[in-house]
């Protein structure tokens, strides 16, 4: 894990910008939430910020960014987490993702509706294609750390590595070698996407995961807070210094010690 950005530059060449275009421009992690006012104000306690948003949705709908990462609540009902890009042209996109083998579960196109497409990979996390930007963006510094550290990267649970891996690859994601460090992943790259698979008996469930060199003392802060609730980190991982956090509609944080040899979960 390095302490750069969370993307990688773009690839130059016409075949990989082709499959590139499958999925478009990352916008957010998409999360369900039951109560939005207390997961605002879970994530503005951890020191994110609040983006503007739109009137495209009919559900009470926020945004918030701690500079590297938007995460966008919504209160309605939604598989998520839910990678969300930005992908001009779905009504004519929608053929193109079929004729390359992906299976549509939601596909909302026309004059009364905002043009969405959602699906799968194969070990059950969904992506959501939408037409256009459902917020403006935020005049933050990366340099500007929430109080969990600096985002690293969503990481999804996925049994079969070779598999989910072959798919992401076929919407544009660059393949990279399986880490064990700070636990086994698996990194895929991508412009403004840090993505990474993680075998389900580490945790069953994705991961938000951030990271900082002196994490014990933030942890310690956040409890001062009253910021939780917090869970011991998943097997293999020490327990000084690493911890797993809840939001209230449920999505886990996992706050990771920096030993300062860490790579980033998208080298």
């Amino acid at each position: 894990m390095d302490a750069g950005g969370v993307g990688t530059a773009p690839h130059r060449g016409g075949a990989r910008n082709l499959c590139l275009s499958l999925l478009g421009r990352f916008l957010e992690i998409g999360i369900a939430t039951k109560d939005i006012r207390a997961s605002v104000e879970f994530y503005e306690r951890l020191g994110f910020t609040q983006a503007q948003t739109g009137d495209i949705w009919p559900h009470p709908y926020g945004v918030l960014t701690d500079g590297q990462v938007y995460i966008g609540l919504h209160q309605s009902r939604l598989d998520s987490p839910a990678l969300t890009f930005v992908r001009p042209g779905i009504a004519d996109h929608a053929r193109a993702l079929e004729g390359a083998g992906v299976e549509l579960s939601t596909v909302a196109i026309g004059d009364e509706v905002f043009n969405e497409l959602a699906f799968q990979d194969p070990a059950g996390n969904t992506v959501r294609l939408l037409e256009a930007r459902t917020y403006s963006p935020v005049d933050r510094s990366l340099l500007e750390a929430s109080g969990c550290g600096r985002f690293s990267g969503i990481s999804l649970p996925a049994a079969n590595f070779e598999r989910v891996n072959r798919f992401w690859q076929m919407l544009g994601l660059l393949p990279a070698e399986e880490e064990s460090e700070p636990y086994q992943h698996l990194p895929l790259r991508s412009e403004g996407l840090a993505l990474a698979l993680h075998r389900p008996r580490f945790f069953a469930e994705p991961l938000l995961v951030f990271r900082d060199g002196a994490m014990a003392a933030r942890l310690e802060r956040l409890r001062e807070l009253d910021i939780g609730p917090f869970e011991p980190p998943p097997r293999g991982l020490d327990t000084n210094g690493n911890s797993l956090l809840q939001a209230p509609e449920g999505t886990v944080l996992l706050l990771l010690h920096d030993t300062g040899n860490l790579r980033q979960l998208t080298a």
